[in-house]
């Protein structure tokens, strides 16, 4: 197999002292290639140095909406700047959220906007978050229709409703280990009615150890096997097949060459 991780923070404390040991267990487990995801503007230089350490490495750069109140004029046009590197193959992660509102409604809706011209001007895809903010995030996606190479939903816990609006867009979701979880049965019945051609996966790691492994701290690459066997059971395909349609599906949502 050679499965990919689009979403991991490998920038992060617990995998970043220990980057070696994390990408050899990775690559063990058959999870060959890496995204690593920026979320603030340290995070997005220390992204950019790891990519340009490990060959199957890639990043994606962003403010995640905790930090909006936070961020200039000054650190978006950074970004505009850092997201031409070649290997980085995404803008974000980005979008709202409204669970702990670190950050005001209004500088989020701002910052998040700002993203998407960016990922419009160079035509780069766009990774976005959205916590109980699904209907405003999806109303200023729909203001750029037309504009976006492609979109992601990561981290995916959309009810029916919702995902019926993500699939009428275009857009694709990445599943992360909160899908093997034991009591996300109504998730599982969710990703039956995505099209395997619409999805991915990702760690999201540190964070989201899947079952059965969640007491292990930090997550890592090396689980990603998890969430792709359970998502292998929901589509009734062996592993390696469903292993090679996602593989195929991140290679051409992020452009992704060797």
């Amino acid at each position: 197999m050679n499965l990919i991780d689009t979403h991991a923070h490998l920038t992060y404390e617990g995998l970043a002292e220990r980057i070696d040991e994390v990408l050899a267990c990775s690559l063990a487990a058959e999870v060959s290639r890496w995204i690593t995801v920026g979320t603030k503007v340290d995070d997005n230089e220390k992204a950019l140095e790891l990519i340009g350490k490990h060959r199957n490495m890639y990043g994606a750069l962003g403010y995640h909406p905790h930090e909006a109140d936070t961020i200039s004029e000054a650190d978006m046009a950074l970004l505009g700047q850092q997201a031409r590197h070649a290997r980085i193959v995404a803008i974000g992660e980005t979008g709202l959220d409204y669970h702990y509102l670190h950050s005001t409604a209004e500088n989020q809706q701002r910052i998040f906007r700002a993203h998407l011209d960016i990922a419009a001007d160079l035509q780069k895809p766009v990774v976005i978050h959205t916590r109980e903010a699904f209907d405003e995030t999806m109303d200023i996606l729909d203001a750029y229709a037309g504009k976006l190479k492609n979109v992601v939903i990561h981290c995916y816990g959309g009810d029916a409703e919702q995902t019926a609006r993500v699939l009428a867009n275009g857009y694709y979701v990445s599943f992360t280990g909160t899908v093997t979880f034991p009591r996300s049965e109504a998730l599982r019945e969710v990703a039956k009615m995505i099209p395997l051609e619409r999805v991915m996966i990702e760690t999201d790691c540190p964070f989201i150890s899947p079952h059965p492994k969640r007491n292990t701290k930090p997550n890592e690459p090396a689980l990603l096997i998890h969430t792709a066997q359970c998502l292998a059971d929901l589509y009734g395909l062996p592993l390696e097949t469903f292993a090679e349609k996602v593989t195929q599906n991140s290679e051409t949502f992020f452009g992704l060459t060797d």
